[in-house]
């Protein structure tokens, strides 16, 4: 079931010559809608200003584009956060000036819960079961006659400092968005007490609206109302409540039935993680992972593995494993289908080093899967050999999620070091943050090995504190190599952030430039290739020359 809403908006300019207020009500498509949510602002411009019409309208406009652009792992706080700090940027730079301001509230509802960002004197409520809450703060001054002026607002200060409130959704709760030409002069009393009176949101919008200009509201008056008709299904945040109420499965057995899948045995067991083989009512063969039994009651585990499902579901596509979406599982566990074939790693232990061909053909087609990782925002954390299957049917793909990360979403506890010591960059064994630029390191080393059989550092242990250097060039171990293939790898395995690709499109684009030149290679004129020998000849014919014609000259 996807998230149903009704919505119904009304504004009025009122004695104003101008109407300042602007509402924006975005219901995108449902598979945007299920990821991104329903976006609903209301904003007030500041007559004051320079325009506070142009402020106000700009600020959703940016909103109602950008928001839906920003990249579907982002948190809807995170998301809402650096679009209005990018906006209220903008507002300061463009009054000409004098300043641009207005207020905002804006309200996006997803799946089963809410997010409000706000900053000035718009109100918003929410209306359920006949009670009228109020869960906005009005930014201004509480000295007496002063309660109408703003102390925060878009474009008023350098530093915006917004308000966020996160929360569940009630069904059949309605909320309600208010300029505070209308709250301010009808009160929560009166306000309630139209909402109760008039239960279709057309009429309770229009009624609010009207009611406040006859109550002699001087300014103009704008309403914004949402009821939930049926909550939707769970977004990453939502899915993390499950891990208090699942439990593990039981100790499964080959031919059992278990919530619909056909037990064939367990595949593998970890410390951290259960593999099971299953198939579907189709025979179609899928891997159901859980947790061990030992961890049961540890949350941060059924967490970490809830997150890699929901991560492998926001990057489908053919570098991954595909989720079955398992919509009726009353137990902590996900499933993705099995795909048959050879991990690099296995690869590389049959045919040792790869021959050349082969190896630029993975290593583009791996540099093609992490960069849309991390155009989503997911760094994985664990790249290498035994990660990477080469499907039967010809396809890369990146497995195991369990380590991964998005900022935002993700939290790691402290000094942990996730990955393969061998494979982590440098930076990371110091305490440094996740980037792109570690994942890359990874997959150099990783294309280091699989073409030389070596680590560019030498093999690292768990319990080692290395010391990096220069690493050893791939063209010691590979005569073969190319210059710009090693100078490439040792480019992508820099001890230094600073000196590595810093996106997987550039090294990408490296990769294919010089696999083109290497196959129109054309031979270097001869100055290029000797030029001591060409001017050392050039030298000793122009003497031969002089000498002649001196000669010559003598005998005239």
């Amino acid at each position: 079931m996807s998230l149903q809403l009704s919505f119904a908006e009304a504004s009025a300019i009122g004695p104003r010559e101008e109407n300042q207020d602007a509402l924006r009500l975005v219901a995108p498509a449902p598979a945007l809608a299920a990821s991104k949510g329903y976006l609903f602002a209301i904003a007030d411009g500041v007559s004051q200003c320079a325009d506070g019409g142009l402020a106000a309208r700009s600020t959703l406009q940016a909103l109602a584009l950008d928001y839906y652009a920003t990249p579907q792992t982002w948190a809807v706080a995170q998301a809402l956060d650096r679009l209005l700090l990018a906006q209220n940027r903008w507002l300061q730079a463009n009054g000409g000036g004098q300043p641009l301001l207005t207020t905002v509230s804006a309200l996006v509802l997803r799946g089963r819960r809410f997010t409000l960002a706000h900053v000035g004197d718009c109100r918003v409520y929410r209306w359920h079961a006949g009670q009228l809450q109020r869960i906005s703060e009005d930014h201004v001054w509480d000295q007496p006659g002063m309660q109408h002026v703003l102390k925060r607002a878009m474009g008023l200060d350098q530093h915006l400092v917004l308000d966020f409130l996160d929360g569940e959704l009630r069904l059949d709760e309605s909320f309600v968005l208010l300029s505070d030409g209308v709250w301010a002069v009808l009160g929560d009393t009166a306000i309630a007490a139209i909402l109760r009176d008039q239960p279709d949101l057309h009429s309770a919008a229009q009624t609010l609206v009207s009611a406040a200009h006859l109550a002699g509201s001087q300014d103009n008056a704008s309403a914004l109302l949402v009821r939930v008709d049926a909550l939707g299904e769970t977004s990453i945040g939502d899915a993390l409540v499950h891990v208090r109420q699942w439990p593990l499965p039981p100790a499964l057995k080959p031919g059992q039935i278990f919530e619909g899948w056909h037990i064939d045995g367990v595949l593998g067991q970890s410390q951290q993680s259960l593999l099971y083989r299953v198939h579907d009512g189709q025979q179609q063969p899928w891997l159901l992972k859980t947790l061990p039994g030992r961890l049961h009651d540890d949350p941060q585990a059924g967490q970490s593995l809830l997150a890699e499902e929901w991560f492998l579901k926001r990057v489908a596509g053919r570098h991954f494993p595909e989720v079955h979406p398992a919509s009726q599982r009353q137990h902590l566990y996900y499933v993705m289908r099995e795909y048959s074939g050879s991990t690099l790693a296995e690869l590389y232990a049959n045919v040792g080093p790869l021959p050349l061909a082969q190896w630029l053909d993975l290593a583009e087609r791996l540099l093609r899967a992490v960069g849309m990782l991390h155009r989503r925002q997911i760094l994985h954390r664990d790249i290498k050999p035994e990660n990477l299957l080469l499907g039967d049917d010809g396809e890369l793909r990146l497995l195991d999620f369990g380590l991964a990360y998005c900022p935002g979403l993700s939290e790691d506890p402290l000094c942990a070091l996730p990955g393969t010591p061998s494979y982590i960059a440098p930076e990371a064994f110091g305490g440094a943050a996740p980037t792109p630029q570690q994942d890359l390191y990874s997959v150099g080393v990783t294309l280091y090995f699989l073409l030389t059989g070596h680590f560019p550092q030498g093999e690292i242990e768990a319990f080692q504190r290395p010391r990096f250097g220069v690493p050893v060039s791939a063209s010691r171990y590979r005569p073969d190599l190319s210059e710009w293939i090693a100078q490439s790898l040792e480019r992508s395995v820099a001890a230094e952030p600073a000196q590595r690709f810093e996106t997987a499109e550039e090294w990408l684009l490296v990769l294919e430039q010089g696999e083109r030149r290497s196959l129109s290679v054309r031979p270097r004129p001869l100055l290029e290739r000797e030029p001591v020998k060409v001017w050392r000849t050039m030298a000793l014919v122009s003497l031969l020359v002089n000498v002649v014609l001196l000669v010559l000259v003598l005998q005239g």
